[in-house]
């Protein structure tokens, strides 16, 4: 499956040697950002900064980034569902986006999973299978994760799941804040994709 399936779609045809590079730093970027940039933004910054407050809209960024960079750029399930998964889990068990509301934020893993994974194979299916444009494949991507993610809050939040002074919190967290980080990742991960796409160019000639 991994070798035919929509999954093993990639934008360029890298050597095994910069396959392995970017898995890894990929993979650094999905564990490493949650756990640590919000700590150091606040270290930094000082924890009432702006800056700081605002963390989960910057490493929300990157993790949306990261995961239209492998989208792109790596194959296999296996790969995929590392990426989907861990920036979730890192995030919840740092604690520093969400602090108190940390453990609330667990009931959301399998929908943060489940959009995750929407958006990476919206690229994977509109835009290396189907080929559609790469910003046709962003928004269908984006809408659908935000969908998910604001749908299944709502549903947990109508049995009364998450206490109510954390609703409007998290709220905004599993709506705007979502859909403008995944806005931004995905024209970050834009210009990645057009960089390698020169760098691809300069290989081959």
């Amino acid at each position: 499956m991994e070798k035919t399936g929509v999954l093993s779609k990639t934008a360029y045809d890298f050597s095994k040697k910069v396959d392995v590079i970017q898995t890894i730093i990929i993979a650094l970027l999905a564990f490493l950002v949650p756990t640590f940039l919000a700590k150091l933004l606040s270290v930094v910054f000082g924890a009432q900064s702006f800056v700081a407050t605002n963390s989960q809209l910057i490493v929300g960024s990157i993790v949306n980034c990261a995961l239209v960079v492998s989208a792109i750029n790596l194959k296999g399930w296996k790969k995929i569902l590392f990426v989907v998964t861990m920036p979730s889990v890192s995030t919840i068990a740092s604690g520093y986006i969400f602090g108190p509301l940390s453990m609330p934020m667990i009931y959301m893993i399998p929908a943060i999973w489940v959009g995750n994974f929407t958006l990476i194979l919206a690229f994977k299916y509109l835009m290396l299978n189907k080929k559609q444009n790469y910003f046709l494949a962003g928004v269908v991507g984006i809408i659908v994760k935000v969908a998910i993610i604001f749908g299944y809050f709502s549903v947990l939040n109508a049995f009364g799941v998450f206490p109510a002074k954390a609703v409007a919190t998290l709220q905004k967290s599993m709506s705007l804040i979502q859909l403008i980080t995944a806005t931004v990742g995905t024209i970050l991960a834009f210009g990645i994709y057009k960089a390698e796409g020169i760098s691809e160019k300069e290989i081959r000639e």
